[in-house]
């Protein structure tokens, strides 16, 4: 058997491996060598060892975290492929993240930041029926798509009335956990499986437009932050965005949002 056993430089070049690379990989219990001398503490492996090897050295060539290739490694061909497609599905996520930021980028350099008129006025109360999701700030596109989703049907089996537009509610701080909320304006119900009922008092607000898609709304939120705090205002929560032309009405380049900041009467 110890014929058959390669040295960590031979197994090394097999693989398309460093041996600076198998010495950490057997660090992390990732890939432990067949047999290390207790003399000169040499490792070797065995020729069917160069399998995991060069899964690994694939795998991390994709760059996926160590932690979920020993994930892969120890698990069999169903749930290997449950654990790859769910890597996939957060590539897929990054990348379009990532896309958002070239465009965003791509407007920035073009114009430098956009010109929004940021104004002082007066909102009204308003009381809204709301569905409500937690989720983190990458997630934020994706449950206010199911939220959107789910108010309809919601709104229909209670027979309410209500007045458009579409209304998102959010923090101030985009926490790791966060509940936010979408909704609409209704001046009836009391209640209903799955549907809240928020009043939004009146008062003080700074606020803005955007006109285009939703994932260039930090631009718009960039000017009326900085605008805020020129003017030494406090910001209240919730951040309100009313959906004044949506997805189902308009291209994204005009879809038109409204962003709202309640602020502090005294501050004012």
């Amino acid at each position: 058997m110890r014929d058959e056993l390669l040295t960590i430089g031979r197994f090394a070049r097999l693989c398309r491996l460093s041996v600076k690379q198998l010495r950490h990989y057997d660090d992390m219990g990732l890939l432990a060598p067949i047999r290390v001398d207790a003399g000169s503490g040499y490792r070797h492996y065995a020729p069917e060892q160069v399998r995991d090897a060069l899964t690994i050295a694939l795998l991390r060539e994709m760059d996926l975290p160590l932690a979920v290739i020993a994930q892969v490694l120890a698990a069999g061909p169903e749930r290997r492929s449950g654990i790859l497609r769910a890597e996939r599905d957060r590539l897929a996520e990054r990348i379009s993240r990532d896309q958002v930021r070239l465009e965003m980028l791509e407007r920035l350099a073009e114009g430098g930041l956009p010109g929004y008129e940021v104004i002082l006025a007066r909102e009204p109360e308003r009381r809204l029926a709301v569905v409500r999701a937690v989720c983190t700030p990458a997630e934020i596109g994706t449950r206010v798509g199911e939220c959107v989703g789910r108010l309809p049907p919601t709104l229909g089996e209670t027979g309410i009335a209500w007045e458009p537009p579409l209304w998102g509610l959010y923090p101030l701080d985009l926490e790791e956990r966060m509940e936010i909320a979408v909704g609409v304006q209704t001046s009836e119900g009391e209640g209903a499986p799955g549907l809240e009922f928020e009043v939004l008092p009146g008062g003080l607000v700074v606020e803005t437009r955007h006109i285009g898609p939703h994932a260039q709304l930090p631009l718009a939120y960039n000017a009326l932050f900085a605008a805020l705090h020129e003017r030494g205002l406090r910001p209240q929560a919730p951040v309100r965005e009313a959906y004044l032309v949506g997805p189902a009405e308009a291209p994204q380049e005009e879809l038109l949002t409204r962003l709202i900041v309640p602020v502090q009467e005294s501050a004012a």
